[in-house]
């Protein structure tokens, strides 16, 4: 029997999603193996193909960081050929990705559950929202920025003093679309087993409500609504920035093992570690805002570089709070093969972030640069049994 060399090998994906959600999802299965269809609409293309500036010959640079790895094809479901042909493509593979929200758009598409899996028993219907199909908000548009704010995350987010504070990412879509690739392989798994498909409905506020787990914990022990804290942690001191002669660095002093190296390296053996008022985490908590000034006083009397190597040498878990320009030419993330580059045919080399899951034996790979729009209509139409012929009248006809 031949060994597989991906995860994902022979595995076929149609996305029919746009924006982050879907096609992070679908860049991150096409990084294990599969082999993405990503379905556009003639001449518009999905909408973060505007998503600008930056641009790159006119190449959206938000659009090339999340749909490596695919094969694009335009099609206009508004028309019957159009429907046509998705139907014949959904015939043969085993996911489909879609964003779509509303049930009667769905419907009108024949791109609801109940349709496709009719006419594809084995197909994986995973599809990405705002609110899913069920409840009360069924059927509203999601954006990230509101679900953040619905989450509960951005009351959390910022200085205790200032207002809610987005995260600066996406960080609903972009868990939305990690959530969404871990329920894909776990149906293709089930299907392993029992030879059927079946439907993930899969919500953005949904997924970035689990962002809230160990602060859920505490609200449900004591009935308290959490507070805005900033940079510290709500439960370890001390566990924050803390500014050096040149820059921020951070240190996560996490047990009282670590406590005691860190005063002794601190000088502060016969002194701070042994005031009472420090001397467990409980009180180091209660006593956060007279501690903090001692530490940073003497933080402060060296450079970022001098404090972070005695730590590391202490096994003091610490690190610099870099910009992104320094976390992008970090050495251990170019060593880890996290910054990708690929050839791309309009803007030449394109680099983004790396898939960070790590196979020794059937590892993620980079194959295929972003699609430009429709790149791969004539291939795509081909493999289906479309003629030359027919394949320049669907082009002619405006449905490709």
């Amino acid at each position: 029997m031949k060994e597989p060399t991906s995860v994902l090998e022979g595995v076929r994906v149609v996305d029919l999603s746009q924006a982050l959600a879907g096609p992070y999802c679908t860049m991150l299965l096409g990084d294990l193996g599969a082999d993405v269809i990503k379905v556009e609409r003639p001449q518009i293309g999905d909408m973060s193909r505007g998503w600008g500036p930056p641009f790159l010959d006119g190449e959206s640079s938000y659009f090339l960081c999340t749909n490596r790895n695919k094969r694009g094809m335009t099609l206009n479901l508004g028309t019957q050929k159009g429907r046509e042909v998705i139907q014949r493509l959904l015939e043969g593979v085993d996911v489909l990705v879609i964003s779509l929200h509303k049930i009667e758009s769905l419907q009108r598409f024949s791109l609801d559950y109940e349709t496709v899996q009719r006419l594809n028993p084995r197909l994986i219907y995973c599809s990405i929202t705002g609110y899913g199909h069920t409840g009360p908000m069924a059927g509203r548009g999601g954006y990230d920025v509101v679900t953040q704010g619905e989450a509960g995350l951005m009351s959390l987010t910022g200085e205790p003093e200032a207002g809610p504070m987005r995260y600066p990412i996406p960080l609903a879509d972009l868990t939305t679309g990690v959530y969404s690739a871990l329920g894909i392989l776990g149906a293709l798994l089930v299907r392993e087993r029992t030879g059927n498909g079946q439907c993930l409905d899969m919500a953005l506020l949904d997924s970035q409500a689990s962002w809230l787990t160990n602060v859920a914990g505490a609200y449900f022990a004591t009935a308290k609504r959490p507070q805005r804290l900033g940079n510290v942690h709500p439960n370890i001191v001390p566990y924050q920035p803390l500014q050096a002669k040149d820059k921020y660095i951070i240190v996560a002093v996490g047990s009282e093992r670590l406590w005691e190296r860190f005063c002794r390296l601190l000088g502060l053996e016969k002194t701070v570690m042994r005031d009472p008022r420090f001397a467990t985490n409980k009180e180091r908590i209660e006593h956060r805002e007279e501690l903090i000034p001692m530490l940073e006083e003497i933080i402060q009397s060296q450079e970022a570089d001098y404090w972070l190597e005695r730590f590391t040498e202490a096994d003091i878990p610490c690190g610099p709070i870099n910009f992104v320009d320094e976390t992008l030419t970090d050495q251990q993330l170019l060593a880890r093969g996290m910054i990708v580059e690929l050839e791309h045919p309009l803007v030449g080399v394109v680099r983004s972030v790396g898939n960070p899951v790590h196979l020794s034996q059937t590892p993620v790979s980079y194959r295929r640069p972003p699609p430009l729009l429709g790149e791969h209509n004539v291939e795509i139409l081909s493999s289906l049994g479309y003629s030359r012929e027919e394949i320049g009248a669907l082009e002619a006809e405006g449905v490709t």
